[in-house]
């Protein structure tokens, strides 16, 4: 736990509605606010519940729950923000808690993580941006059409940006008042929608928050929720509906040919890109179709966006979250599980048409889709601007991580992003991180490290000036335990077979941008139970365990066949070519979705 920065006591009776004024926010009027004293108050947060943090036993807590119901002039919506005051511990900080799918953190998504920051100390508030306190995090049908062919605008707006300003200011605003004094300090912690919010924070209201952590951000917003139903595409276009076992069964090959890549074989792939797993070596009944992994392109080949690692997985058959979801019969036959979760972006927001049947679209139709999202929808919730300028003068730091096994949002749109951060700031380091998790699935989960040190290590950077090189991660639910730091980009762990340890290693060609981090031994040794010994954190450089790595775009070479290239250019003036999303091409990736016996 941080040390505290308030020293006063707080008595039960100021959590009363008469302490709390309303803030000054232009076309914004308050509808009702409530306090209430809530006391004893316990509740087990597991990891994921409490974002860029671990588990936490939240017990006998006592704070003041403070709503209120706030309407934009015009605009027909009621947004609703809880503020939450811990009477006996208040650390002097005040933490926002991000939301996930499509909520804005109210009513569930939000509660578990604000019920462990006020029992750290915290004070803490989300917003359900009006969607409602009935909201769905999977679907926003709820809310998105009211009227067919008319999206409601004042909502996406509110879960876009405005409710992050404006939740904002009156935390501040209520926690000043229940302290009379303002927070020292101001943080945001989300991943998925919430990883999203943060940058939004960043770019459009920069000072408003000391430090932002994150996680798995849905950034890149159009393209990358059009990108994910591309694999629905293909399944209809190609009449072909894998059962999950057959995709299980890629994916498991995959992991089995690129583990050992970094020297140890251990479930994980550290370095995805360096996998040439082919996925023609399991194929029984052969369709030529573009491959899952390579993500959505153009009839003319051309990239539109990213698709997910090797190692992600892709199907799960009923969840409707998988790219390649499917059920079953009892007599084999099967049909698509859509994905869901970003289906409806493109009936509810795109087609703006809630019958709108998207089970037989032609690739023409498809390209028109993903161009349309982008025309009309990326001012209002791209989230895609590299220009942190303005945050980094108000003194800002943030934090991102993004699981390399991530099945939702492909890590490779965080990592263009992040390149085109630096291109604009070539000394981003200063004031932003990205650090990349090998086996990590979608914000938390899979067989790979999760780094729950994250926000504590954004803490360190606020307050103490400690810039994180690495983040440590440790693994849920494996055998044995794996206990590894994570590499800020673009250093990459590699393992050395000298020294037994994983090393963060620059990237050959990679010298600019990886100016200001320095390369870090990591220790990974197991101990006789199974369970890695905590990491050593050198800060030497390790120039003799140097490899040779290759960051470029990647280059056709010329094979007829259209078989992925994994040939490199390594150059450093490529590095930032082509970063317009209709022009980054690489080469196209042939495979087969029918596996023996499908």
């Amino acid at each position: 736990m941080v040390v505290s920065l308030f020293h006063g006591t707080i008595s039960p009776s100021a959590c009363s509605a008469a302490t709390f004024t309303y803030p000054i926010i232009p076309d914004i009027k308050f509808l009702s606010l409530e306090a209430n004293l809530v006391d004893n108050f316990s509740q087990n947060v597991p990891v994921g519940g409490y974002p860029n943090h671990g588990a936490v036993n939240v017990t006998g807590a006592r704070f003041c729950n403070v709503s209120t119901i706030y309407t934009h002039l015009g605009g027909n919506d009621a947004v609703n923000v809880q503020v939450w005051l811990p009477t006996d511990t208040w650390n002097g900080r005040l933490q926002g808690i991000g939301g996930s799918g499509w909520t804005g953190g109210l009513p569930g998504p939000a509660l578990p993580g604000m019920a462990a920051a006020i029992s750290e100390g915290y004070s803490t508030y989300a917003t359900d941006a009006g969607l409602g306190l009935s909201a769905d995090s999977i679907t926003p049908v709820s809310w998105a059409l009211p009227e067919e062919g008319k999206p409601n605008m004042r909502l996406l707006q509110n879960l876009a940006s405005d409710s992050l300003y404006e939740g904002a200011l009156i935390a501040k605003n209520f926690t000043a008042a229940f302290y009379a004094k303002p927070a020292a300090y101001s943080y945001f912690s989300g991943c998925s929608q919430g990883g999203r919010q943060g940058l939004m924070l960043a770019q459009r209201y920069p000072d408003v928050f000391d430090g932002i952590a994150a996680g798995a951000p849905g950034i890149n917003w159009n393209p990358f929720v059009v990108g994910a139903i591309y694999p629905n595409f293909l399944m209809s276009l190609y009449g072909v509906y894998p059962p999950s076992c057959e995709v299980a069964v890629l994916t498991a090959a995959a992991i089995k040919a690129c583990d050992g890549l970094d020297g140890v074989v251990d479930g994980i792939i550290s370095d995805p890109e360096a996998c040439e797993f082919d996925p023609l070596e399991l194929v029984g009944t052969a369709i030529q179709c573009p491959d899952f992994w390579d993500g959505p392109r153009r009839a003319n080949n051309s990239r539109m966006w990213y698709g997910p690692y090797p190692d992600a997985v892709l199907s799960k058959g009923g969840s409707g979250v998988t790219p390649i979801g499917t059920t079953c019969s009892a007599n084999g036959t099967c049909t698509m599980d859509p994905i869901t979760l970003f289906q409806e972006w493109v009936r509810l927001f795109v087609l703006k048409n809630s019958t709108a049947d998207t089970s037989h679209l032609s690739l023409a139709e498809y390209e028109e889709i993903f161009d349309a999202a982008a025309r009309e929808y990326d001012s209002v919730i791209g989230t895609a601007n590299p220009d942190l300028s303005a945050f980094r003068r108000a003194g800002g730091k943030m934090i991102t991580y993004h699981g390399l096994a991530d099945p939702l949002i492909p890590p490779r749109g965080t990592e263009q992003y992040y390149k085109r951060v630096t291109a604009l700031d070539p000394k981003v380091h200063d004031f932003y991180r990205l650090f990349f998790a090998p086996g990590l699935a979608h914000c938390h989960g899979g067989p790979g490290p999760f780094p729950d040190t994250t926000f504590d290590t954004l803490v360190r950077w606020v307050e103490d000036g400690v810039a994180p090189e690495t983040l440590v991660a440790t693994s849920v639910g494996t055998g044995p335990v794996i206990k590894r730091p994570l590499c800020a980009y673009p250093l990459k762990q590699k393992y050395s077979k000298g020294t037994g340890d994983f090393i963060c290693a620059v990237p050959d060609g990679l010298g600019a941008m990886a100016s200001g981090l320095t390369p870090t031994p990591v220790a990974n040794v197991n101990d006789e139970a199974g369970t890695t010994i905590a990491p050593r954190l050198s800060r030497r450089w390790m120039q003799d365990n140097h490899e040779t790595y290759d960051d470029a775009p990647w280059d056709d070479d010329g094979d007829k066949n259209g078989v992925i290239s994994h040939t490199f250019e390594g150059r450093l003036d490529n590095l930032y070519d082509q970063e317009e999303q209709g022009e980054m091409e690489e080469s196209q990736a042939l495979s087969c979705i029918e596996v023996a016996g499908g």
